[in-house]
């Protein structure tokens, strides 16, 4: 991949990543009470608020290939995720509740940019991958190895949830000048029809590599 090609398609990017986050619910069923919501997201529904930590030097690309957030008892492994046959962000498969998915057009993690991974909040097992993730907090440690070798660490600045009609792709995707990393799961209401109706979405800066 390369990152020239990665800037000059951003608007893309964007597109097809807010089309593809109406799928990382489709086929499952509604758990009990549903999934946490971010505390923050009722007072502050469209800041995320916190200290951004320093950052380290972006990291060059390479792929992640395992998740870890000890605060959630999180490890997952991570599979690399496209386009599907219609142009939207293919999702992990349904039937593993243990996987997360890199989208391979953005940023890996760590390397300068915004790195984008998503995860089904739950399946016809249960809650799956990302089900706490809306419980996250600021200062909350995500450590996701690479390929290389490096473990980069994101630190959590903001936990938010936004109603799928009004998802701020701009804010969300936009590359910046540091490594981010964000996280996205589905939340919110639940019908059995459309699916939920909000997406909870976790931003993390870099602040190690180990």
């Amino acid at each position: 991949m390369h990152t020239t090609a990665r800037r000059s398609s951003w608007f893309t990017l964007v597109c097809v990543l807010l089309l593809g986050l109406f799928f990382l619910r489709n086929g499952s069923t509604e758990t009990a009470e549903g999934p946490p919501r971010p505390v923050a997201a009722a007072a502050a529904p469209h800041r995320a608020a916190g200290p951004l930590p320093p950052a380290p030097g972006p990291l060059p690309h390479s792929p992640p290939k395992r998740i870890s957030v000890s605060t959630l008892r999180l490890d997952a492994p991570v599979t690399r995720v496209g386009l599907d046959d219609d142009g939207w962000v293919a999702t992990p498969p349904l039937t593993d509740n243990n996987l997360t998915g890199w989208y391979m057009g953005a940023a890996s993690p760590g390397e300068r940019g915004t790195s984008v991974m998503v995860g089904h909040v739950d399946n016809e097992a249960g809650p799956a991958v990302f089900y706490l993730l809306g419980s996250l907090e600021p200062g909350n440690r995500i450590e996701v190895a690479r390929e290389d070798g490096r473990t980069a660490v994101f630190s959590v600045y903001g936990v938010e949830m936004y109603a799928k009609k009004d998802f701020p792709a701009d804010r969300v995707y936009r590359d910046g000048p540091d490594p981010e990393l964000r996280l996205i799961t589905c939340g919110g209401g639940y019908s059995a029809k459309t699916g939920y109706d909000a997406n909870v979405v976790a931003f993390a800066r870099l602040v190690d590599v180990r």
